[in-house]
């Protein structure tokens, strides 16, 4: 008997975050309390006017999601404030049944009032260790870089995460506006931390067609492809994905927002599952898209008809599929499905 399908069953089903951006992740009251503190003026006067604001439920396309990213990085320029952010996502994503997550962000863009790029790696990894010690949520970051950048900046980003490699930093990304921005300008960056050992995934297949997911894989060599909403298009390079157990990062909100995808109903993430992929729920943004990753879990129930083992399996999906060591994947997922299995028996 498949359990009832309630939000509390799902907030606590033990979940994995693999795609969320920390400046996208933000609570609207420490934005105000972060602006006043650093003279940094807020659009809004309250959290919750503040909270509506910064939701983008109008966007044209990525580009437009992505304008309101210079708000939150205002705010994102000293060691304790980004401490700080990283530590409340990390205590909201554990109230929200995360028990791992990986934190991608772009620390040049944080340099812009003289912190160092290890200063800025640094910080948001104290911020998850208190985190870790005092709500048990494992979290580690994803250095990104970002399209529009030159390869000169994703080289040194490539290098910083490699640097950290041992120190929570678990991955190097490229992200950023599609169309325009060709992920093959930034192949040496790829090939430098996967030299050194360091997995690589990248933002793909969102603002752009199945050929932007094709040269992520094929040209930079992503073991995990961010958002991947139209490599449906590319029957062949789906195939491949499948047949290689690519993981696909899949943020719904965030793709109904910027029209990669047109509705929830109509999003490929049931069609990517029916087909066995290795598909991964996220946020992306908790903020600009006014999600929590339950509330994505609830979305796949509610307009893609998934059951409650399906998602069970694709929560699985995220801890098996993490840049964590085996070792470590291996232990978070048996908890998990501990954890799994005594929610199926008290709700049947």
């Amino acid at each position: 008997m498949t359990p009832p399908l309630d939000r509390e069953l799902l907030r606590l089903l033990p979940k994995a975050e693999l795609h969320c951006h920390l400046d996208g992740s933000l609570r609207p009251a420490s934005m105000l309390e972060l602006g006043h503190e650093h003279g940094k003026p807020m659009p809004a006067p309250d959290a919750d006017s503040l909270r509506e604001f910064m939701r983008v439920d109008d966007a044209r396309h990525l580009e437009d999601y992505l304008e309101r990213f210079a708000i939150t990085l205002s705010v994102m320029q000293t060691e304790s404030a980004l401490e700080r952010v990283a530590f409340e996502l990390a205590e909201d994503a554990a109230a929200d049944g995360v028990r791992y997550i990986e934190v991608r962000y772009a620390p040049v863009l944080n340099t812009r009032e003289g912190l160092t790029l290890e200063q800025a790696v640094e910080a948001p990894l104290r911020g998850l260790a208190r985190a870790e010690r005092q709500h048990g949520i494992v979290g580690r970051v994803i250095v990104c870089s970002l399209r529009h950048m030159p390869l000169s900046t994703s080289q040194e980003l490539a290098e910083l995460a490699v640097a950290y490699r041992h120190h929570g930093v678990v991955g190097f990304d490229l992200a950023g506006g599609e169309v325009g921005n060709p992920a093959r300008a930034h192949a040496p960056a790829f090939q430098y931390a996967r030299s050194h050992d360091l997995p690589c995934t990248c933002h793909a297949g969102e603002g752009d067609d199945a050929g932007s997911v094709r040269e992520a894989i094929h040209v930079c060599g992503a073991h995990r492809i961010g958002h991947a909403t139209r490599l449906i298009e590319d029957t062949s390079l789906t195939d491949y994905c499948n047949d290689r157990r690519i993981p696909l990062e899949i943020c719904l909100t965030s793709n109904v927002q910027t029209r990669a995808a047109r509705s929830y109903a109509t999003h490929p993430f049931r069609e990517y599952f029916d087909r066995g992929l290795n598909v991964v729920l996220n946020t992306d943004n908790r903020l600009m898209s006014g999600t929590t990753l339950t509330d994505e879990y609830v979305h796949a129930a509610q307009s893609l008809e998934f059951t409650f083992d399906e998602l069970a399996e694709v929560a699985l999906n995220g801890f098996e599929s993490a840049f964590l060591p085996y070792p470590e994947r291996v232990r978070l997922a048996a908890q998990a499905r501990e954890e799994i299995a005594a929610l199926r028996a008290r709700s049947t």
